[in-house]
């Protein structure tokens, strides 16, 4: 159950590198103001998202799709709707499955790995990332999107996660795209779509 539990949790972190700049000392402060100023303001999102998991030893990328709902501080949703039925929410340091109706729970609390993993999750989506003991960081921007590349600094973490790169609107200073990169060269994409922010979520949404 650890297994699958990890190898869902590295799926949903994780754009073929496009031409980037990086971004002088002046660009990264007012990009880091605008998306932490968005991320204290948004109490509630909720979106759909697309899910591409590339593998070397595939002709084609693995496909699927579904709803995430965000409530602050720290409620997720996470929900595949096809090619299958599989949510996960994560609550209170617990982390509910519902597999197509076969329910698990788990404490994330007692674990520092799935507490990390937990809050890159929960990161990647309000874009509250910027922890410098946790790594290292570097920006970059090209014509649609400012880019942040983030390199693990935590040895544990660094044997499944090798590199995160998370796409903001220019506009909107909101998370738009997440790609997780893999230490053996494989990747996660997640692009979300029909983002709405600060509408009410009800808590019934977490219950799973």
């Amino acid at each position: 159950m650890k297994i699958k539990i990890f190898a869902f949790l590295l799926l949903v972190i994780g754009l073929t590198a496009m031409a980037q700049d990086k971004m002088s000392a002046a660009e990264v402060t007012a990009f880091k103001d605008a998306v932490n100023a968005t991320a204290k303001n948004t109490k509630s999102l909720t979106t759909d998202f697309v899910q591409y998991k590339h593998m070397d030893f595939l002709a084609k990328d693995i496909e699927t799709s579904g709803k995430m709902s965000f409530k602050a501080p720290g409620k997720l949703l996470w929900q595949y709707t096809k090619p299958y039925q599989y949510s996960i929410v994560f609550k209170d340091n617990k982390i509910s499955i519902n597999d197509a109706g076969k329910k698990s729970q788990m404490d994330a609390g007692g674990s520092k790995m799935f507490g990390k993993l937990t809050k890159l999750i929960v990161g990647s989506v309000n874009g509250n990332m910027f922890d410098e003991k946790e790594f290292n960081i570097s920006y970059f921007k090209n014509k649609d999107h400012n880019i942040t590349r983030l390199i693990p600094k935590d040895a544990a973490l660094k044997k499944y996660i090798n590199q995160m790169e998370l796409y903001f609107d220019k506009k909107g200073s909101m998370v738009s795209e997440v790609k997780m990169i893999e230490p053996s060269g494989d990747y996660t994409r997640i692009v979300f779509k029909n983002k709405t922010a600060n509408a009410p979520v009800p808590d019934s949404v977490f219950a799973n």
